[in-house]
């Protein structure tokens, strides 16, 4: 049965309808979340985060011969996830713990003067708009 009290790194076996997987807890991993546990599944090279109700009573201790086994086929493969999953977890930490500071202030880009078009067709600059309105509408 699964029982990490006394190790710092358990090997055991995860046996679900799907299968069964090596996994392996490390008590020096951050706590998962309320309820859950951190577990790494060999067959999907990853630690996974497990509700640990219904994962607790799927766990089964390795005998001798198959704790070396599995420690020397998966060893590396679990330092190497570890290393990387303690890398997020402590780049999370700190993003977290950043101040909130204000961007600096970006300056304002000088806006062009818009250019208009003329749309009166003869070249005049006339002011004269009395034409434009002769449809008789009563504003």
């Amino acid at each position: 049965m699964y029982n990490t009290a006394k190790k710092q790194v358990w090997w055991g076996e995860l046996k679900t309808s799907r299968g069964t997987a090596i996994v392996i807890h490390d008590n020096q991993l951050p706590e998962a979340s309320a309820g859950r546990i951190y577990l790494y599944n060999t067959e999907r090279k990853l630690i996974v985060e497990y509700v640990e109700d219904i994962v607790k009573p799927n766990l089964h201790e390795l005998d001798e011969a198959a704790l070396k086994a599995a420690e020397g086929k998966f060893g590396g493969e679990w330092k190497a996830a570890r290393s990387d999953f303690l890398d997020k977890h402590q780049l999370r930490i700190n993003l977290n713990n950043m101040k909130d500071t204000p961007a600096p202030a970006r300056k304002a880009k000088a806006e062009a003067e818009p250019e208009y078009e003329d749309l009166g067709g003869g070249g005049s600059n006339s002011d004269d708009f009395s034409d434009d309105w002769s449809d008789d509408f009563d504003d």
